[in-house]
């Protein structure tokens, strides 16, 4: 289990699927071992933050450093009409699969 208490087999099966942020799909990297820029570090993201203590394949993701610190704790409807997305050109239809799915699930 990780620092965020998600099991150990979850994280491998979520690290396979988001090898891009999940928001702005730009390809990630990660940070262990050598420096990697805010943009491109790659993060673990709670897609309903009310949910952060759910663990489970459709609410956590991996999304980039920059998308992640702009989503913060803000649901994400109310992100994704944020000027960041705007600027970024993100949205309902832009977005990674995974997502979608969660936004379908939860009528947004």
């Amino acid at each position: 289990m990780n620092r965020w208490n998600i099991p150990d087999w979850l994280e491998g099966k979520i690290r396979k699927r988001d090898k891009c942020c999940v928001y702005c799909r730009i390809p990630m990297k990660e940070s262990s071992g050598h420096r990697v820029g805010r943009k491109k570090r790659a993060t673990w993201e709670h897609i309903d933050n009310d949910e952060w203590r759910q663990a489970s394949e459709t609410n956590v993701v991996r999304c980039c450093g920059s998308c992640n610190s702009s989503k913060g704790a803000k649901p994400l409807k109310k992100w994704l009409e944020s000027d960041y997305c705007k600027k970024k050109t993100i949205n309902k239809k832009t977005v990674m699969p995974v997502v979608k799915r969660w936004l379908r699930m939860n009528g947004v």
